[in-house]
């Protein structure tokens, strides 16, 4: 028998939850489970196993990251843009850590199709026409700024920067001040 209230949607949401108190890579069913006080195998009618939930809360967090980067971008152009898209992974990342986490999970090929993926690379893209840049040097540019992007924000959660000055803060402004610059002045082949 199914539990009432039960939907796959509820237990994604409440797997996104678990995800932020605890960290991604400890959400599992049986987690879930103990988390409603219901058996493993009551689950098993909403989500095929703990792969199948963490692919479901990476396409959760790939969705609500686009959405906040598609509201932040409006009526942006260049270095504004480029800023605001920033500050949206950076404050998505500190409010939602678990979450953040599930937004790098490796998706197989038909999941990944599905995602938000795409809306992510095309607001990138749209930031970059700003600075016009052709193939391939802006996909180059992607590359770059998804890199920069996820590894100061993976370096600031692990608390890379929290005992030296400048803060991270300043840090973050001066890096996307320099992005922005390089954007401007990339570098020929």
């Amino acid at each position: 028998m199914v539990r009432a209230g039960l939907t796959a949607e509820r237990l994604t949401r409440a797997g996104a939850e678990l995800a932020d108190e605890v960290g991604f890579d400890q959400v599992t069913v049986s987690a879930l489970a103990r988390r409603f006080d219901v058996k493993v195998a009551s689950l098993y009618s909403h989500v095929k196993s703990s792969h199948d939930l963490r692919t479901r809360i990476a396409l959760l967090a790939l969705e609500e990251l686009a959405d906040r980067g598609a509201a932040a971008l409006a009526g942006r152009a260049g270095k504004d843009a480029l800023g605001a898209f920033a500050d949206v992974y950076r404050d998505y990342a500190r409010e939602y850590p678990g979450r953040y986490a599930a937004a790098q999970y490796r998706l197989d090929p038909e999941a990944a199709a599905a995602s938000a993926g795409g809306r992510h690379a095309r607001m990138t893209r749209a930031i970059l026409r700003g600075y016009d840049l052709t193939e391939p040097d802006e996909t180059h540019a992607v590359r770059l700024l998804g890199s920069v992007f996820h590894g100061y924000v993976s370096l600031e959660m692990q608390g890379g920067f929290s005992h030296s000055a400048p803060d991270s803060q300043e840090s973050w402004s001066r890096i996307v001040d320099a992005l922005d610059a390089l954007l401007r002045n990339w570098p020929a082949p």
